[in-house]
């Protein structure tokens, strides 16, 4: 095996420009496709991220999102009286009643408008969300008109910088803060008191409330609680699965996307790996009757060329995959179908993507590979010889 090994890499090296080319399209196809399912496990990652395990979110039955869930303030109260909220050191409950709206501001490289989401927090959000820090200025504070925003949109979107002023909700808005929350959805937000937010856009109801569970085994308790109440048409979620929904439906587009690109473009590189190893068989046919005539059989010649084929779909994926790890340096904003708002989010490669890359670069090769290989290996040795 080793002998047949050395043999394969041994011709591929002997034609560097056709193994080049044919390796360099394959590699196309491994960015394309992993460069897509990074984007989306990027995606992913960054709203799952955005959620805390032990943290839970009320929104209405049946809404899809904080946007579309509406909460009465009687529903509220009632929330408020369940006995499975932590308590922080002062004794009071870490629990928040927050509004999330959307408002268009204009992007700084497109010039265009794009959604973007406005949170309305209550005293124990930031101590909800330790993921999120300030690094500029400091938080609103209540009763004011003033707003801190995510550093995504500090760096997205125009005139968001501290001291600066944002018109929406029929009244002036002055930027205070800047926080950071990594890569997670809330550094694409905009933050200010919830109780100045709602009457800005006339809401009389609140979008979602957000709490620790005192233990995180309480989470069955309060969630039968909550929506077997017939007071209430509520239900209850814990913030990490929330928010890996959210993701789910522009996730799952990125792959369908990523999937039917990679089978176009792979048919390409198939065929052209197919035409590289017709082209080595006919011009080594000499080289193949003299093996023959050595003693090595069509199975042994078989495997050679056929090894010479996955050698060369690995090579392209390798290639793929170094040049497609560079995307995560990319960041890349856009619209989330699920909230319709903008979305700042990396690239993001795992183990899974690269074994499935280099999976799929070396069942290129095979597929590219197999015909000339079982050619090559049918030859008959008289005729094989004369060609010689």
């Amino acid at each position: 095996m080793g002998l047949l090994f050395f043999y394969s890499f041994r011709n591929l090296l002997a034609r560097k420009l056709t193994t080049c080319l044919t390796a360099a399209g394959m590699s196309l196809v491994v960015f394309v496709f992993a460069s897509i399912v990074m984007l989306a496990e990027g995606l992913q990652k960054t709203l799952v991220d955005t959620g805390t395990f032990d943290n839970m979110v009320v929104i209405r039955r049946s809404a899809v999102s904080e946007v579309q869930s509406g909460i009465e303030r009687q529903q509220a109260s009632i929330v408020e009286t369940s006995p499975e909220i932590a308590t922080g050191e002062n004794g009071r409950i870490l629990l928040a009643k927050e509004l999330v709206v959307l408002i268009t501001l204009e992007k700084k490289k497109t010039n265009g408008p794009a959604n973007v989401t406005i949170r309305g927090i209550s005293e124990n959000s930031l101590i909800l969300r330790p993921q999120v820090k300030l690094i500029a200025g400091r938080m609103p504070r209540p009763g004011t008109s003033e707003i801190s925003t995510g550093l995504g949109i500090a760096r997205g979107f125009k005139n968001i910088s501290i001291g600066q002023t944002l018109v929406f909700g029929m009244r002036s808005w002055t930027v205070v803060g800047i926080f950071d929350a990594g890569n997670t959805g809330y550094s694409s937000e905009i933050w200010g008191d919830v109780d100045q937010f709602m009457p800005a856009f006339r809401r009389p109801v609140y979008s979602s409330i957000l709490f620790k569970l005192r233990k995180s085994t309480d989470f069955e308790t309060f969630k039968k609680n909550i929506e077997s109440d017939p007071r209430l048409t509520l239900e209850a979620k814990r913030e990490t699965q929330y928010y890996k929904e959210q993701s789910e439906m522009m996730a799952k587009f990125l792959r369908i996307l990523g999937e039917t690109l990679t089978i176009v473009f792979s048919i390409g590189a198939i065929v052209g790996a197919m035409i590289t190893m017709y082209s080595a068989v006919a011009n080594r046919t000499g080289e193949i009757g003299t093996l023959r005539a050595l003693g090595f059989s069509r199975k042994t010649i078989l495997l050679a060329f056929l090894m010479e084929s996955l050698l060369l779909g690995l090579l392209g994926g390798i290639t793929g995959l170094f040049f497609g790890s560079f995307m995560q340096f990319i960041t890349v904003s856009t619209t989330n179908f699920q909230t319709f708002s903008e979305l700042s989010f990396n690239f993001r490669i795992t183990f899974e993507i690269i074994y499935k890359s280099l999976l799929f670069s070396v069942v290129m090769g095979f597929v590219g590979g197999i015909l000339p290989a079982f050619r090559a290996a049918r030859m008959n040795v008289v005729d094989a010889l004369k060609e010689n």
